[in-house]
Parts: structure tokens; C-alpha cells; sequence
């Protein structure tokens, strides 16, 4: 797969200059007894750690769907992600404990010319390689790319601070060695906290992205036949893998064969433009005579209540004189039972030869 070709290529170009990195930072930083240039070269150490990851993760993702694991793998890349969140976490705690105990026993460090040329060309190097990294990553949607470009730019920041932290050394020989060991170990941590949160929400399942639903809503509106679209869910198995559904509404008198080319158009064109595998079902739109004033009456008795979003699947089975329909409700609503029975006794006290089925939906999109 070309996406998975580059994101092991940017990977194991990451490896290649941490690596090179690691090494300069290490040997200055033991020449001139600096923690500060030390705890930056574990930081690139656990960086290049995190790409071979990511190469692994990648490889492993890409593994072709089978009987047990009909989705494929694809959310193994998600598992690489807090794997990275782990080792960053652990290199910054290492280095918050080096830190203090350097500012309780502090020790005086010799910076050189030299030692103070390769840690600003680290900085320059490390900015536009993080750059680089994230671009690609935003590019390819590879989260774990993303969140190691993040870090490499970060990276920068704290490199540049210790550059400004031994040129105030050798100026005014303040030693500030020990108090950088700390700020650098805090933004380590918050960059494994972000990256272990953000990679937790998209396995647990977060909202989809309003732009993505907005899009497909709108798209899904612009065939003939269409009259809304409801319950529109994306499933994410992977950065690369979505498979969604979604009820549109036809009118009453639509036959089958429409349905299956209307719906069959629609996933097509989908999965053509989106990369989306969408699944549809069906709501006929009972908008008819009586049924027509029921529906307005229900609307008109829904806008009672502030934290009601929608209701749609409208739907009559005359020979059981049984009407139901599906209610969204806004997640704030802590009384949606008390609701649905003060709706229902109202329906039923209007229309009492129907009995009515109300079922509480879920606002899974906008």
C-alpha cells in the first residue's frame, strides 16, 4: 500500500536523525557535564524508538483482512500511538527525577564554542525535520506521524532553551542546568499526556468530524428521490477505514427497484469521493393525510422542549393502528423518560385510536 511505503519511509528517516542526533547531544553533553544537553539526547533516544514503532505498527495495520478480523487491522496503528505516549511518558519522568536531583547537588558545566554550534544546529534541524514529520503525517492521516512531528518541534523549543541556558553559563556563570532539566521534563510529559489522550478518544470513539458528516449529508441530499438523511454513524476502524449508515427518506410510493438503484448511486459515488463504505436504510415518508398532521403535530409539540434536536423515522402500521418514531435529545437532558411519557399521553389524548412508539435515538452526528 503507498501510504503505508511512505509512512515507513519518513519513519526510518526520523530513526536516521534522532540517531544522529542522539549521538552529538550524548558526547557534549558528557564533555561539558550538562543535564540539560543529556536529558535532550534521551528525548531524540526515545523519539527514534517511537518511529521504529511506528514502522511496526504500520506493517502490522496493513495486514490484509481475515475470517476473525473482518475489519482488518488498521486500529493496530492507534495501539502504536500509546505505545510512543508510553515511552515518552517514561523518558520524561527520568528526566524530571535527573533534574531535580541535579538542582539539589548541582555540579558546574563547561560549555565550549563547539558544544554550543551543534546544539543550535540541532535546534534548526530538529524544527524543520518536526515539520516535515507532522506534514506528512497530517497528509498520510497517520496519527502516530503527527504526534512524532509534534514532539520534534517541541523538541526544538527545549533544545533552543538550553543553547540560551549555557550561553547565560558562560556569560554570567549562573547555572540554570538543573531548573531547564525540569521545564524540559514538564513539556515532555504534557506531550505523551496529549498524545496518550487524543489516540484513547479515537479508540474509545469520538464524534465525527462535523466537516466529514456535513459533506456527506450534503451529497447524499443531491439525488433525486432523497427527502432527508437520518441517523448518518461512522465507524472508524483505522485511520483509513470508515464505514458508516444512514437512513434517507422517500416518498411513500417509491417501488423497490428505485430504492435499490437510488441506494445503490449513493454508495458508489460514496465510497468514490469519501473512501467511505456506507451502508442505507430506509424511511418512507408517511407524510400523507392524516398522517401528514400527526407529524406536524408532533413537531409542534416537540419545540416544548429545548433539548430536543430532531425526530424523524416517521412511520404507521395501519393494521395495529401503532405509530412510531425516533427522538433525539441533546446530551444535557437528564429527564428524557419524562418526556416521552408527557409526549405520549399528549398523543394519545389527541389521536386515541393510535397507540404510539416513541424510541430515544442517539445524536451520534451533526
Amino acid at each position: 500500500m503507498e501510504r503505508d511505503k511512505k509512512i515507513i519511509k519518513v519513519s526510518v528517516f526520523g530513526i536516521i536523525v534522532n540517531i544522529i542526533l542522539v549521538i552529538f547531544k550524548a558526547v557534549i553533553g558528557l564533555i561539558v557535564n550538562s543535564i540539560a544537553i543529556i536529558l535532550d539526547a534521551v528525548n531524540n533516544l526515545s523519539d527514534a524508538l517511537s518511529s521504529i514503532i511506528t514502522i511496526i505498527g504500520t506493517k502490522l495495520s496493513s495486514k490484509r483482512p481475515d475470517k476473525k478480523h473482518p475489519y482488518g487491522y488498521g486500529r493496530i496503528e492507534y495501539f502504536s500511538s500509546v505505545i510512543i505516549a508510553v515511552i515518552v511518558l517514561v523518558a520524561g519522568l527520568t528526566s524530571l527525577k535527573e533534574s531535580i536531583e541535579k538542582i539539589i547537588h548541582p555540579e558546574p558545566a563547561d560549555y565550549s564554542v563547539i558544544s554550543l554550534v551543534i546544539v543550535i544546529v540541532a535546534v534548526f534541524v530538529k524544527f524543520f525535520f518536526g515539520r516535515y514529520v507532522k506534514k506528512q503525517g497530517e497528509k498520510l492521516n497517520s496519527g502516530s506521524l503527527v504526534a512524532s512531528g509534534t514532539d520534534a518541534i517541541s523538541d526544538s523549543v527545549l533544545s533552543l532553551s538550553t543553547f540560551v541556558a549555557a550561553v547565560i553559563s558562560m556569560i554570567w556563570h549562573i547555572s540554570l542546568e538543573g531548573y531547564l532539566g525540569v521545564i524540559i521534563s514538564l513539556f515532555i510529559l504534557k506531550s505523551a499526556y496529549e498524545i496518550l489522550k487524543e489516540t484513547v478518544n479515537d479508540m474509545i470513539g469520538v464524534r465525527a468530524d462535523s466537516e466529514i458528516t456535513g459533506d456527506l449529508r450534503e451529497k447524499i441530499l443531491t439525488y433525486e428521490g432523497v427527502l432527508g438523511v437520518y441517523d448518518l454513524t461512522l465507524h472508524n476502524y483505522g485511520p483509513n477505514k470508515i464505514i458508516a449508515s444512514a437512513h434517507i427518506q422517500v416518498k411513500d410510493e417509491t417501488t423497490a427497484k428505485e430504492i435499490h438503484r437510488i441506494t445503490r448511486k449513493i454508495t458508489y459515488d460514496i465510497y468514490a469521493e469519501f473512501g467511505i463504505i456506507l451502508t442505507i436504510g430506509i424511511y418512507a415518508s408517511n407524510d400523507k393525510g392524516e398522517f401528514g398532521e400527526i407529524q406536524k403535530y408532533i413537531n409542534l409539540i416537540a419545540k416544548d422542549y429545548k433539548n430536543i434536536i430532531q425526530i424523524h423515522g416517521f412511520y404507521v402500521d395501519e393494521d395495529e393502528k401503532q405509530i412510531s418514531f425516533d427522538i433525539i435529545f441533546n446530551f444535557d437532558e437528564k429527564q428524557q423518560d419524562k418526556i416521552i411519557s408527557e409526549i405520549n399521553q399528549k398523543l394519545k389524548d389527541k389521536y386515541p385510536k393510535y397507540s404510539f412508539n416513541i424510541i430515544i435515538d442517539t445524536d451520534f452526528s451533526d
